[in-house]
């Protein structure tokens, strides 16, 4: 199978493009080395499989899926960025460079993709309360947060709740711009497959972690900022209390997950969009990864500061079952192993990093 990856030179798209290779398939990459994403290395001036081209870019993007069979697609903006006033790059490189994409794929005759979807776009996830059973509640209040109230409460009685699993057919709710712009690519990819007869998987990423990620920029995860502290020198600085829950998933299952889900669309009936819960199954904090990670590294500890971000959400841990019942996938690195390991690979550098 030929298989365009969008976004095929980054963090994740490099992995999957691997990962494709080994199971014999040609992955052809398309990227626009973004600084944000990329550094400041120069983009390669093409062949050996890849383009340099914006996925907004209708033409670029039809010439590169001339005979490709499938997308993979990764090209995106990530994180929480610096401010609202980021909102339109997301907007243009999230949900505009979706739309060309899957226009291009319509007139191209490309019926298949995987989406990088993420699990931002449940919002907070599953709660329950002791009295009114499985409540969502709302965004937490500025206020709550500055005073080191971190925990969302029950909306009726204002209870303490206790947070589990959230499924795929959960109620979406993005708290922040990057949220609502993976929410909009899924409903674009759902549009497309029912208008077309094309066959879509979304997979929902967790916070996902490895080797390859950008450092010192405002627009990684959580995992890559304290990485870079303590490539510093400096203790990882752990926001709230460190008690949010979250699900690491490595980045070769993430890849694997892309590979397994491109085998299965061929199988799938056409029209069909169906969205994937994609991450380790063993829930920790944020504390728990930060203390795991300094401790392989050599230190120095990590510092638990109660600053807080408005976008954030306190716990949100997804139930992935439906993808290892559906598809036969199953993550291969563990928690320790995978910090372990990351606690000394090495990152992307970016521009003016050290």
């Amino acid at each position: 199978m030929r298989v365009l990856v969008t976004g095929g030179a980054g963090f994740i798209g490099s992995q999957i493009v691997g990962a494709l290779t080994s199971a014999g398939h040609e992955a052809v990459v398309f990227d626009a080395f973004l600084a944000s994403a990329h550094g400041g290395a120069d983009a390669p001036a093409g062949g050996d499989g890849t383009i340099v081209g914006d996925v907004r870019d209708r033409a670029a993007v039809a010439a590169a899926l001339r005979g490709v069979d499938a997308v993979c697609h990764q090209a995106a903006m990530v994180g929480l960025g610096k401010d609202f006033a980021d909102a339109p790059a997301y907007v243009g490189c999230n949900d505009l460079g979706t739309a060309v994409l899957l226009a291009a794929m319509t007139e191209a005759g490309v019926r298949d993709l995987v989406l990088a979807g993420s699990m931002v776009v449940y919002g907070e996830g599953r709660y329950d309360c002791p009295r009114h059973g499985a409540v969502r509640p709302g965004p937490r209040a500025a206020a709550d947060l500055a005073a080191g109230r971190f925990e969302p409460r029950c909306p009726s009685c204002g209870t303490e709740l206790t947070p589990g699993l959230v499924t795929e057919d959960a109620p979406a709710d993005p708290r922040n711009v990057y949220a609502a712009t993976k929410l909009a690519q899924e409903h674009l990819a759902s549009s497309w497959a029912r208008a077309t007869g094309g066959r879509a998987v979304s997979l929902r990423y967790h916070n996902v972690y490895g080797p390859g990620m950008p450092r010192d920029t405002p627009y990684a995860g959580v995992a890559s900022f304290f990485r870079s502290a303590l490539a510093r020198g400096e203790a990882p600085r752990v926001f709230e209390d460190g008690g949010q829950r979250r699900d690491f998933v490595h980045v070769r299952d993430v890849a694997s997950a892309n590979t397994v889900a491109l085998a299965a669309l061929a199988e799938r009936e056409p029209g069909r969009f169906t969205a994937y819960n994609t991450g380790s199954g063993e829930p920790h904090t944020i504390g728990e990864m930060a203390e795991a990670l300094a401790s392989a590294h050599g230190g120095p500890p990590p510092v638990v500061t109660g600053e807080y971000r408005l976008g954030d959400v306190r716990h949100v841990t997804a139930d992935s079952r439906r993808l290892r019942a559906e598809l036969g996938w199953k993550p291969g690195v563990g928690f320790a192993e995978g910090l372990a390991a990351f606690a000394s690979e090495p990152l992307r550098s970016m521009p003016g990093g050290r």
